[in-house]
């Protein structure tokens, strides 16, 4: 007799656990630089339609098919039909790739976490130089939060070439977090649905103190004006950019002028260490990624009041975050692991959830290496882009053209009582997957304009970023991570397509 299969305690852990794994890490490091980037007020527009007419209807597609299946990724899509269970596979190998780098974040927020009880913070001030007669000179042309990032934390190598060794300071770390994502799932939705409580509730109480404190700074209205305030010309443009000099050169026209004409033997010399006191320009300055996580908000950390407090308050909410949703991809490679027959059979799920965390920790080591970092960008930009695109396109024709719109329409309202709204229909069948086309052809188009794929890398020498293009084989692992995941649908259906064309031969009668 088949085992039923495991259960949320009640329906407010499900909601818990939905929204722990759905509010994670980009909430916090990409959804304010896109913020700030487009326009602030003015891209809360084109964000709420797509949060209308996009995620909610995939969301409660996605989650209306799992409910209705009661199965694995992999045998949903094979129960719908079995050429589509590629799609399964497909959403497996990308919740893997995402596992294998995602989980790093943890293990850098625990170094931080673990450094915040110091007083005063190892960021906040410059390290002295060998010789004791002044401050690390990396330090000096950086900044104190930038030279803990990449010297102190990441030890970073100046190119994607020079990959250097592990460091065992963040490589013990994510040993750290991979431990504490096992033991979140070792009892599956028993220990899981426990922790999603802390998960999902706990980094919105912190975001509410720091919105208290940050509306009782000097300033914090004309901060909230400007975020805020609409930039309507933002709205008709798909990329926004602003040249470097431009804001400098208009604002201190005139010191040029008056130092050309009063001193121009010094006017070289003073010219270039002048910088732009404009506060516009200073606020349109937006940052994303791990620069925005752990060395902007740590500056900004560093000049408060109890900054030990804060900083632990910070670190702790980006530990929660990342746990979330880490316990979400780790259970979405797990399920159809344990679903399937083979594996189960021989290994029990204590053993397969080790062997998945530590796959991925053995994996994940790479992004703790010199130029970890690049590798861990690599990955957070190309893993789950374009291929999620694909992914989530094929479901929606999948449910609404292969499985039958008006089938699916008849499982809902067997499952909730109720007709299901024209509003969902409507996006399923035809707004939706025509905004995902939509969505993969500005992909394509931006990679295609943008020409050879850039990063950016450390150089120590000016205490700054700069920018290079990718060496060939990065490209190649680039091209992979996308291909890997959205290959998986077309092999799985011609694989499907020729078992069964076998099974038939062999199953004709001998004349």
């Amino acid at each position: 007799m088949e085992k039923a299969r495991p259960l949320w305690a009640n329906p407010l852990q499900f909601v818990f656990a939905c929204v722990s794994y759905s509010v994670g890490l980009g909430n916090v490091w990409r959804f304010p630089y896109l913020c700030q980037m487009y326009g602030g007020g003015s891209f809360l527009v084109p964000y709420i339609i797509m949060l209308i007419v996009e995620g909610m209807p995939l969301l409660y597609l996605e989650l209306a098919v799992g409910q209705r299946m009661r199965q694995g990724s992999i045998g949903a899509w094979r129960t719908i039909s079995p050429y589509l269970s590629g799609v399964g596979v497909a959403s497996v190998v990308v919740s893997f790739f995402l596992s294998m780098y995602y989980n790093v974040v943890n293990a850098w927020a625990f170094w931080y976490l673990f450094h915040s009880f110091q007083d005063p913070l190892p960021w906040s001030v410059c390290p002295l130089n060998g010789n004791h007669t002044g401050y690390d000179e990396e330090c000096e042309k950086a900044s104190s939060t930038q030279y803990f990032w990449y010297r102190k934390t990441l030890n970073i190598s100046p190119s994607l070439q020079e990959n250097g060794g592990v460091q065992w300071e963040p490589a013990l770390c994510l040993l750290l977090a991979w431990l504490v994502v096992y033991l979140c799932i070792l009892r599956g939705t028993e220990s899981t649905g426990k922790v999603v409580y802390f998960t999902a509730s706990l980094p919105y109480c912190v975001l509410i103190i720091y919105l208290v404190r940050g509306l009782t700074l000097h300033g914090a209205t004309n901060g909230l004006m400007f975020m805020f305030t609409p930039k309507v010309s933002l709205l008709l443009t798909n990329t926004f950019e602003l040249e470097d000099g431009f804001l400098t050169a208009s604002n201190l026209e005139q010191v040029k002028d008056y130092l050309a004409s009063a001193y121009p033997s010094k006017y070289s010399e003073i010219f270039p260490h002048i910088k732009n006191c404009s506060l516009e320009s200073e606020l349109d300055t937006a940052v994303q990624g791990t620069g925005l996580a752990f060395i902007v908000y740590t500056e900004a950390i560093k000049n408060m009041e109890v900054s030990q407090l804060w900083s632990v308050l910070y670190f702790f909410m980006l530990l929660m975050l990342g746990l979330g949703s880490m316990l979400g991809n780790t259970a979405a490679i797990l399920t159809p692991l344990t679903d399937s027959k083979i594996i189960s059979s021989h290994l029990p799920k204590e053993a397969i959830s080790g062997l998945v965390c530590l796959v991925n920790c053995a994996i994940g080591m790479v992004f703790t290496m010199e130029a970890g970092n690049y590798w861990f960008d690599i990955f957070n930009d190309y893993a789950a882009t374009l291929s999620l695109l694909l992914i989530v396109l094929v479901e929606t024709i999948a449910v609404c053209y292969v499985y039958g719109l008006r089938r699916f329409e008849s499982d809902l309202k067997a499952m909730t009582g109720r007709a299901v709204s024209w509003y969902w229909k409507v996006m399923w069948a035809g707004v939706s997957p025509l905004l995902i086309v939509s969505l993969f052809v500005f992909y394509l188009s931006d990679y295609i304009l943008t020409g050879t794929l850039k990063y950016q890398a450390w150089d120590a020498s000016q205490g700054q970023l700069v920018t290079k293009d990718y060496p060939a084989y990065a490209l190649a692992v680039i091209g992979l991570l996308v291909a890997s995941s959205t290959m998986c649908i077309p092999l799985a259906a011609l694989g499907t397509f020729v078992w069964r064309r076998l099974k038939r031969g062999d199953a004709a009668p001998v004349a």
